[in-house]
């Protein structure tokens, strides 16, 4: 594979192909426009597979590493988790005019109420020194004419397995965006025929915000708990860009009394 893709005889096939592109961008400006159809048509599917390339070689080569599990949590937590979308590529990474419904990764789901959808949500790299999470979440808005925005993350079964009344839930995240907004996180934790829901603001300004969710004022019934998710509320996205460069849940049991 390395001296069929690298050989001698692939650097010069690559050089003559180089050649022929420089010629056709040097006459394109002059081309019947039918050729030029063809042209742009071959143009447009080669660049599909060095988009595809390009997107591999930066998620493996930049830091931090795929699949990183380093996670900031407090003392004591017995669980501890970042979603998949965060920790590695998804395929396809975005999705533009995105519509409700749409599912980025196995566990996020992008529920809005828009006519018209001017919303694009695409998977991005981090890069920064102070990123721990190899991926972010990028949405931009443009109109926006419906009333919620939302993401709901589910999670996962490890999530639910000795949940008790006494766990503080927490979830912490870092948010970037162009003009102001607020965020609401809420809590959804079902147990048999009911479902106990705890909200939150996110206090937007830090670099790394974190809000915690206490079950000691819910009815939750331990015995019964089958499934647990979180929505992420979004108001004032209207000409917004919004990414979330990391999102990470833990939990911990109370200090006892």
């Amino acid at each position: 594979m390395a001296n069929g893709t690298f050989g001698f005889s692939a650097r010069l096939l690559q050089r003559r192909m180089m050649r022929r592109w420089e010629r056709i961008a040097r006459h394109a400006a002059r081309m019947r426009l039918s050729d030029l159809r063809q042209v742009r048509l071959r143009a447009l599917e080669m660049r599909a597979l060095l988009d595809r390339v390009i997107h591999v070689a930066d998620s493996r080569l930049t830091l931090p590493l795929i699949g990183s599990k380093a996670i900031q949590k407090p003392l004591h937590s017995d669980w501890a988790w970042r979603p998949p979308l965060w920790r590695g590529p998804i395929s396809p990474p975005g999705v533009a005019a995105a519509e409700t419904k749409t599912t980025f990764g196995d566990d996020v789901t992008l529920f809005h109420d828009c006519r018209m959808s001017e919303l694009t949500v695409r998977q991005v790299r981090n890069t920064r020194e102070a990123d721990l999470a190899p991926y972010g979440l990028k949405m931009d808005v443009f109109n926006f004419d419906g009333s919620f925005l939302s993401l709901v993350i589910e999670l996962p079964k490890g999530a639910l397995e000795g949940l008790k009344r006494k766990h503080l839930v927490r979830m912490t995240t870092v948010v970037e965006s162009e003009n102001n907004l607020e965020i609401f996180a809420r809590l959804n934790v079902r147990h048999g025929p009911n479902t106990e829901q705890l909200v939150r603001e996110l206090p937007l300004g830090e670099s790394e915000v974190m809000v915690e969710f206490d079950l000691a004022y819910t009815k939750l019934n331990e015995k019964r708990v089958e499934a647990a998710w979180v929505d992420l509320i979004f108001e004032g996205v209207r000409m917004n860009q919004v990414i979330l460069r990391d999102v990470t849940f833990s939990r911990r049991p109370r200090a006892e009394l």
